[in-house]
Order: C-alpha cells, then structure tokens, then sequence
C-alpha cells in the first residue's frame, strides 16, 4: 500500500465518522471536505485555514446549506422540533459526489505526487451540489479557492 493509500485510507476513516455524526447513508464530497478541515498540518488543511475554513466553520456552513435547502421548500428547522439523525450501523459506501471529487483528483496528477491538495482540488472543481452552495452561503469565492489550491500545489512542484 502506498503513502498516498494510506492516507486516502485516513480520509476516508474521517469522512467515514463525519457520516455517522450526519446520520447519513453515504460518504459525499461535504464529508470529504470536512475531513480535510480537520486534518492538522495538511496542505489541504492549511489553504482551507487561509480561507478561514477550519472544521467547524465547514461545518457552520454545510449546516446553513442544510437549512437554506429546507428553507427553499418551506421547512424551518426551528419551526419543526427535528430529531437528531440517526447512526446508520452499516458501513457506508461512496456516495456519487465523493467518487466524482476522488475521480478528478486523480486525475490532476500521477498518483506517486498525489497529495491532500489534490483531494481538495476534486472537492473544489464541483460546480454543482453541497459543497458549492455550503462555499457560496459562506461567502467564500469557490473559483478563488480552487485558484489557491493549484498555486500552492505549483510552488511545491518547484
């Protein structure tokens, strides 16, 4: 198993517990990207921290997302006392967007260069779903972001 393996594994693992905490059946781009917030020391970490994402304020936003998504149908959460979620007990699979963002970060680089920078990049590069709409209510500048993730990927390439 390579470096980059393990650490996908590591990810995952992360990803994997944002899930349960969710009550969610799969693992989507927004667990991934909550699990790069919450790695400490990762180059992914590290932009998202410059752009003043670190876990809890991906969090924040991915819960404003959630409640701007039921506001649009008519649903406030804080009219409706909501139950917490449940923890599924089954192991969850890749959701569509999580394999979409995995599919594309392998795709920008060979797999011995690939890095967390790499993972955030294939989250970022979604144009639509979760984690653009999360960005976006958070004021945070998608295309920027991603701008920023590929400078810093340059500079460690020099």
């Amino acid at each position: 198993m390579s470096a980059f393996d393990k650490y996908l594994h590591a990810v995952i693992v992360r990803a994997t517990h944002e899930v349960h905490q969710d009550g969610s059946a799969t693992i989507d781009a927004h667990h991934l990207l909550l699990s790069l917030a919450a790695d400490q020391g990762s180059t992914a970490q590290r932009v998202l921290a410059s752009a003043a994402l670190d876990h809890a304020a991906v969090r924040e936003a991915l819960d404003r997302e959630f409640e701007h998504s039921l506001s649009m149908i008519g649903v406030s959460p804080a009219t409706y006392d909501l139950p917490r979620p449940s923890h599924a007990s089954r192991q969850p699979k890749l959701g569509a967007s999580a394999r979409l963002a995995l599919e594309r970060s392998f795709a920008s680089a060979r797999k011995k260069d690939l890095g967390s920078a790499h993972l955030l990049l294939g989250i970022l590069q979604a144009h639509i779903g979760t984690v653009p709409r999360a960005l976006a209510l958070a004021g945070i500048d998608q295309a920027e972001l991603a701008d920023r993730v590929r400078q810093t990927l340059n500079s460690q390439d020099q």
